[in-house]
């Protein structure tokens, strides 16, 4: 699978072709800004990826449709995806179409026909990828899925910033989870884990998990009759301490039996079938009446009480008011001891009888004798009466006392009983989860002969598994396997570092699939690339690194794409950014720099050039560069004249999504 050609459509109806050679190198050079970066997002695009990674901008607001098609030997596939709408990132629609000769439909003639899902399946039955799932280790958060073509795409891009990083190798390796999926995914596409050894490991894991489960289930059945006296006995015991009533009275007559038909399973039964009685509660309503019938009674008692105070005061108050008028009555009763005249006239002594007269005065003081005397009589005959009220209100709250007592009585023994079913409920709770204990054990014992049948059913899975595991060895198969990709991959890897002469060029290098790197292996001292130093070396490495797998690829028919995008890559040999973009796309600036390392620059599409010829003949490489040499060759692999005038991509007079 490589790419024929790059297509995309205005708004308006027209399109833009980019073509390729489909053998050999292809470079497009030129100004900043052109587009030169977006030829690789369109096509991991079109291979059935979701996520639209081309950059807002000039290209999203123009362009209507982005188009890519892909040449397999002796056919051709034309993919078609919308550029999201504005605002969005993600489309999966597609159109697909496959033949010998594709001719580049018509704006006219766009309309999806599938997704991403179709796209993604075509590409990969075409590449041969096998319909087959990741493997996973058991116990393993991770879950298997299918491998397809956007598996590919981590050996197809090395983007700008990339190319030469040296924490990362591979395309995506950055993002969340995908370094595992990359590890487990290129031991499915390099032939590690083989369609046979994962059927054979999964029916190993399959047979693993069921011997397992088989070996529990007999342990517990075992267990379960070998501890029967003692759990069951002990099972009994709880139930009669609380309360529950079976068979034997006595701990002494306690069945001893071990069989399952035994009396103690029998017992055992007879604790199911026991039901706890009931003691009927005093309903809320009746306590309510008690307890409100008290509260009355009690109110009228006070009131009770409260008037034979307020009688007993008045009672205190007119002993009290009867003393103060029998004195005031004794003073004034001595006028009686006054002398009379010989008419009976009351007169003082000791005077003249014209001067002692006293008739006004002895007339008022006899009126306030006489009003005194009725007032005593008064007082006197209401004390019968008041000691009367007394008696009756002192009864009354006698009566009423007696009442409460007896209503007291009442709700302390309705309490009583409260309490006392209560404590009933809790021993029918504890006689119950004793019941389902009992139940539980009763459903675990198993019968003789179940253990027998659990006995063989282990025993053949035990030998099932031995024998999967002496015709399949897959683990170590794949470790074997691993290994050998890996040393075929690092041996070309380390042939083609030498041509970059990099630091540690002498040595041997190693691709290292479990941190994703490349290491050094430097006697006694390995070094990582990210332990290495500068931009050139790890350029080199990572161009290394990928060739390498390519070339693994091609000669071992790994089900990959036969092509590889750069972006940008000589960048590393230019002493700032602004020295490599003045040299772009200008054969004669790029000459008459001085302060860059052309030679290493030319270097490297010599060797990009050498590898599509001689290496592994026939790959497709294609270069988005700022410079352009002059030498014969490099022109021959220009695609287009530099892209001189940004968007170079795009036409200038193409309408945008908003007009």
């Amino acid at each position: 699978m490589k790419i024929a050609s790059i297509h995309i459509y205005s708004h308006d109806g027209r399109r833009r072709d980019q073509p390729f050679e489909t053998e050999g190198l292809n470079i497009i050079t030129g100004l900043a800004s052109t587009g030169k970066s977006s030829l690789s997002d369109i096509v991991e695009y079109c291979m059935g990826e979701a996520d639209c990674k081309i950059a807002e901008g000039f290209i999203r607001e123009k362009v209507s449709w982005f188009a890519v098609t892909f040449q397999f030997p002796g056919q051709q596939v034309f993919v078609a995806k919308p550029n999201p709408r504005p605002g969005r990132v993600q489309c999966s629609l597609a159109m697909l179409l496959r033949g010998a000769k594709i001719k580049t439909p018509d704006f006219e003639d766009l309309a999806h026909n599938g997704g991403d899902e179709l796209v993604q399946q075509v590409l990969s039955s075409m590449l041969g990828i096998p319909e087959t799932k990741t493997a996973v280790p058991e116990r393993s958060s991770r879950v298997s899925y299918s491998v397809n073509v956007k598996h590919t795409t981590y050996y197809l891009f090395q983007k700008q910033g990339l190319v030469a990083s040296k924490d990362l190798l591979f395309y995506r390796q950055s993002e969340e989870h995908l370094p595992q999926a990359i590890r487990d995914t290129f031991a499915v596409l390099f032939g590690i884990s083989q369609l046979a050894d994962m059927e054979t490991e999964a029916n190993r894991r399959a047979t693993q998990r069921e011997l397992k489960i088989a070996t529990k289930e007999l342990r517990s059945a075992e267990e379960a009759e070998e501890a029967l006296d003692t759990k069951g006995v002990g099972l009994l015991a709880e139930a009669r301490a609380v309360g529950i009533q079976f068979g034997s009275a006595s701990a002494s007559d306690m069945p001893e039996s071990t069989g399952p038909a035994s009396d103690l399973v029998a017992s055992l039964r007879q604790v199911l079938s026991w039901r706890p009685g009931s003691t009927p509660l005093m309903a809320n309503s009746e306590m309510a009446k008690l307890q409100a019938r008290r509260l009355s009674l009690r109110m009228q008692r006070n009131d009770v009480q409260g008037e034979i105070a307020a009688t007993q005061r008045y009672v205190k108050g007119a002993s009290e008011f009867e003393s103060e008028i029998h004195e005031q009555r004794a003073r004034l009763e001595s006028i009686n001891a006054l002398p009379r005249s010989a008419d009976g006239a009351w007169q003082w002594p000791f005077l003249r009888e014209e001067d002692a007269r006293m008739d006004g005065i002895a007339q008022a003081l006899l009126g306030e004798l006489s009003s005194l005397s009725e007032e005593l009589q008064s007082v006197g005959g209401a004390r019968p009466r008041l000691d009367q009220r007394l008696a009756t209100l002192t009864e009354k709250s006698s009566s009423l006392a007696a009442e409460i007592r007896q209503l007291e009585q009442s709700i302390n023994a309705a309490v009583l009983i409260e309490e006392k079913a209560v404590a009933l409920a809790d021993a029918n709770a504890q006689a119950s989860r004793v019941q389902g204990r009992v139940s539980f054990y009763l459903e675990s014992l198993k019968p003789s002969d179940a253990i027998n049948t659990l006995k063989l059913k282990v025993q053949r899975l035990q030998a099932k598994l031995d024998e999967l595991i002496l015709d399949a060895g897959a683990e170590d198969d794949a470790e074997a396997r691993m290994h050998s990709v890996l040393t075929n991959i690092s041996s070309t890897m380390t042939s083609l570092i030498g041509e970059f002469k990099p630091f540690f060029w002498e040595f041997p290098f190693w691709v290292d699939m479990r941190d994703l790197t490349v290491v050094v292996q430097r006697p006694g001292n390995p070094v990582p690339m990210k332990r290495t130093g500068g931009g050139a070396n790890w350029l080199a490495y990572h161009m290394s690194a990928l060739l390498a797998m390519h070339h693994y690829a091609s000669k071992n028919g790994v089900p990959i794409p036969r092509f590889l995008m750069l972006d940008q890559p000589t960048q590393v040999y230019f002493p700032t950014q602004i020295a490599y973009e003045a040299a772009a796309g200008d054969i004669q600036r790029v000459q008459q720099t001085k302060d860059a390392d052309l030679v290493a620059a030319r270097r490297l599409f010599e060797i990009l050039l050498n590898y599509t010829k001689k290496v592994v003949p026939g790959f497709q490489i294609i270069v988005t560069e700022h410079a352009n040499f002059a030498d014969e060759w490099f022109q021959d692999a220009l695609v287009e004249e530099p892209w001189m005038s940004p968007p170079a991509l795009v036409p200038h007079d193409w309408p945008s999504w908003q007009q």
